[in-house]
């Protein structure tokens, strides 16, 4: 199966790291001249629970030097989902599928809007990934969870047969119904972590520390599953300390979120996809969510503090 990762930062390394290794024409899509450079002349520096190699895998910066693939998985950042598949033409083909592994609810939609609903699939990892230096990740593959699905719920052999490529690279996938619930239930999990860790700036084993941020923590996701059974999901996770136990499962007490990550680097975060989708379903459905609209000011907060100190800084 040929496959492009668009967005392959470190998630989508991580990802495309195990196709790659399993024998799939694996292509690595990102923007980063000196990350795409140092993958196509070192190989991928993968560091894992199997320790440390290098991972020869394809890598471009154009979506042209490609070309047509059998599946797009989409790893791009949420605000960058449109522009990124309004430049991947190159990559579609009569056959190809979309399959988004976003956090954050939308990017289907999206998605659809740009290569038809019929050939977007969407779905939900628990893998994690730091990118360590260009070219360099260390990777969280053994024991995660991936879950994938048509938006219809039906269980297609398309479907089924990505599932098979996915299982075979190690990447343990769950082919789902439930799609939507699916991805609710990993919402949940970010939730419950992105935006504190990042308002607070707390790596996971600060954050698991301070029983404070564990009770505003559960207090978000509470709100976020009275919103989905107030809309008829089928979540998974039906309570706020499953939701809280399981974002934090086999991840190191140096772990620091996507939210942190993108923060740390002066880029604005996926809030509006993660706590901002909390609140918008909130409005629709008639549910207050007062802790996830505290804290998507919170964040939009620091990333104006950040905006403004860039706009002082550029001569």
């Amino acid at each position: 199966m040929k496959i492009c990762i668009l967005g392959a930062g470190a998630l989508g390394c991580a990802i495309g790291a195990a196709l790659s290794e399993a024998g799939h024409e694996t292509w690595l899509l990102n923007r980063g001249r000196a990350h795409v450079e140092a993958i196509n002349q070192h190989g991928l520096r993968v560091q894992d629970e199997r320790g440390e190699r290098h991972v020869p895998v394809k890598a471009a910066i154009e979506a042209v030097d490609v070309g047509v693939t059998d599946l797009v998985v989409v790893l791009v950042k949420s605000f960058h989902t449109a522009e990124a598949i309004a430049g991947a033409h190159g990559l579609i083909g009569p056959q190809t599928l979309v399959l988004s592994l976003q956090n954050g609810l939308g990017h289907e939609d999206i998605l659809a809007e740009v290569v038809g609903r019929e050939r977007v699939l969407a779905g939900k990892t628990y893998v994690g990934g730091v990118l360590l230096a260009p070219g360099s990740i260390r990777a969280g593959v053994a024991g995660k969870q991936t879950f994938i699905g048509e938006l219809d719920g039906q269980l297609t052999p398309r479907v089924q047969a990505i599932a098979e490529a996915f299982n075979n690279a190690g990447l343990a996938t769950t082919v789902s119904d439930n799609i939507l619930g699916t991805m609710w239930d990993k919402l949940l999990v970010n939730v419950a972590t992105g935006a504190l860790s990042g308002i607070t700036r707390l790596s996971y084993g600060q954050l698991y520390s301070e029983p404070l941020l564990e009770s505003t923590a559960k207090a978000a996701v509470a709100e976020a599953i009275a919103v989905a059974e107030r809309a008829g999901i089928r979540l998974s996770l039906t309570s706020p300390e499953a939701a809280w136990s399981l974002a934090a499962e086999g991840l190191p007490a140096s772990f620091r979120t996507s939210m942190l990550q993108s923060l740390e680097k002066n880029s604005i975060t996926e809030i509006d996809f993660i706590n901002g989708s909390v609140v918008r379903w909130g409005q629709r459905h008639g549910v207050a969510t007062p802790v996830n609209a505290t804290l998507v000011a919170c964040i939009k907060g620091i990333e104006r503090a950040m905006a403004d100190h860039q706009k002082r800084e550029t001569p």
